[in-house]
């Protein structure tokens, strides 16, 4: 198990940026069973994208400084029993679809059945919950006490048949669509495909620390949005489910980094992403401690199918963005 480190700042000045899409060097790998196909691997950009922004601008890293500061002191207030323990918000959603085919432009009721997959995964009523091995119970999430509205659609057809990871797509200027007041409501945005470096992107999003700013939110490509229609091995909704975690303060479970640390204490230290459907238990060493590592979690790269659970530090980490005084305070309409 991993102890909180709070020493955000120096993230901003990392020096080689943990791509979604490549693969970190391991210390005794894991079998992660990946394709060769590079569709067949989840790919998402957000921490990338993070770092690239922190790297060049000192208020957000020092909105990231904040938000780490805040996040531990909800934390041990909550161990204390100083914060009402359940946090509830229902969060409004803006989904905003690019499309430019009419397989792009995803339905209504394909919109409203990645909400669907959004409230049952963050309220832990997912039906494949009875999966978490016994092992981790103990530390599931079960109901994080977040729940999503959607309050509105907005649709916009282009000439754009590829996206980028440079927030393009949030911008009418560029042929996107504006954000909806994103200090108040998650704006995701669909489009056709997206791609980074001449890999597939999935989707990515914004953390904590660009609250309220211009491009603030989730992007998701059209075949990982939803269920009915979407791309397998990824669609059950998880990409949606993924992305909402980075939106809420959650990295990724390995860290970014060869036995990195997903500033979560009860997620076991692993040493990089896994991908497909692996068996558990599924073993990693780090530092010479060999763990059972938790691959089932939304925040790693395995299929939707393999994915079910976030684990009790996490839903500690959402709530403590969304508390009155948190950095998504903002989303508390209701």
């Amino acid at each position: 198990m991993k102890k909180l480190l709070f020493g955000v700042i120096a993230l901003s000045f990392i020096t080689a940026c943990n791509s979604d899409n490549i693969s970190n060097q391991n210390e005794n790998p894991a079998n992660d069973n990946t394709s060769s196909s590079d569709l067949a691997k989840r790919g998402c950009a957000s921490e990338e994208v993070r770092q690239e922004a922190l790297n060049s601008n000192a208020e957000l890293r020092q909105r990231l400084a904040t938000l780490e500061t805040n996040t531990e002191k909800f934390t041990n207030d909550l161990k204390a029993g100083k914060v009402l323990p359940d946090g509830s918000i229902e969060i409004p959603v803006v989904v905003n679809v690019l499309y430019k085919t009419t397989a792009e432009n995803v339905s209504d009721a394909r919109i409203a059945e990645q909400i669907s997959v959004l409230n049952a995964d963050f309220g832990g009523t997912n039906t494949d919950i009875n999966k978490i091995p016994s092992e981790f119970q103990a530390v599931s999430a079960g109901n994080t006490q977040v729940k999503f509205r959607l309050v509105n659609t907005i649709r916009k057809a282009t000439s754009k048949s590829s996206w980028a990871t440079n927030d393009d797509m949030k911008k009418a200027s560029k042929g996107g669509i504006d954000a909806t007041s994103p200090a108040n409501y998650l704006n995701i945005w669909i489009v056709g495909k997206m791609t980074s470096q001449g890999k597939t992107i999935l989707g990515y999003a914004t953390f904590p620390e660009s609250a309220g700013l211009w491009n603030d939110g989730v992007a998701i490509a059209a075949p990982y949005f939803g269920k009915t229609g979407a791309s397998s091995p990824f669609n059950l909704g998880r990409t949606a489910t993924h992305e909402v975690g980075h939106y809420l303060n959650l990295r990724h479970i390995w860290g970014d980094a060869n036995c990195g640390n997903d500033q979560v204490s009860d997620t076991p230290t692993q040493t990089t992403a896994n991908y497909g459907k692996p068996s558990y238990p599924l073993y990693n060493t780090c530092s010479g401690v060999q763990r059972s590592v938790m691959f089932m979690n939304y925040m790693d790269y395995v299929d939707d199918a393999a994915m079910f659970m976030f684990s009790a530090g996490q839903k500690t980490r959402v709530q403590s963005v969304l508390a009155s005084n948190g950095a998504r305070s903002g989303l508390r309409l209701y």
